[in-house]
C-alpha cells in the first residue's frame, strides 16, 4: 500500500515538495542579491532597501511558513522511513504536524505582521 495513493498522504507529499521549492526560491534570490555587492554597495544596497517594503515583510511570513512545514513535516518522514512499522500511522503523524506547525506559526505570524505595521507607520 502506497502512503501517496490520494487522501492525506498524497496533502502531506505535495506540501512538503511546494515548501521545499518555495525554501530553495528563496535561497536563489538571496544568494543572487547578496553577489549584487560584486557590482558595488550602492546597487547592493538599492536592491536591500526595496526588501523593506511592507510586501517583504509579507515574504518572510510566507517563507517563516515554508520552511516551519516542511521542518516538520521533515520529522514526520524521517520517522517513516526509520520506522516502517510506524507508516500505518502516518495520517495521525500528518495530523500532529499540522497541528504543531499552526500552534507555532500563528504566534510568530502575529509578532511578524506587527513588526510589518510598525515600520509602516513608524
Amino acid at each position: 500500500m502506497s502512503l501517496y495513493r490520494g487522501g492525506i498522504g498524497q496533502w502531506a507529499w505535495l506540501l512538503h515538495r511546494l515548501s521545499g521549492l518555495g525554501v530553495l526560491l528563496f535561497l536563489v534570490i538571496h544568494i543572487l542579491d547578496t553577489a549584487l555587492v560584486l557590482w558595488g554597495a550602492d546597487l547592493y544596497n538599492r536592491v536591500i532597501a526595496i526588501y523593506r517594503m511592507p510586501i517583504f515583510g509579507i515574504g518572510e511570513i510566507g517563507l517563516f511558513a515554508a520552511v516551519l512545514f516542511h521542518a516538520l513535516n521533515g520529522i514526520r518522514v524521517v520517522a517513516v522511513d526509520f520506522r516502517p512499522a510506524w507508516s500505518v500511522y502516518h495520517k495521525q503523524m500528518f495530523q500532529a504536524v499540522v497541528v504543531l506547525f499552526f500552534l507555532i506559526f500563528i504566534p510568530v505570524a502575529v509578532i511578524m505582521t506587527g513588526h510589518i505595521l510598525e515600520g509602516m507607520h513608524g
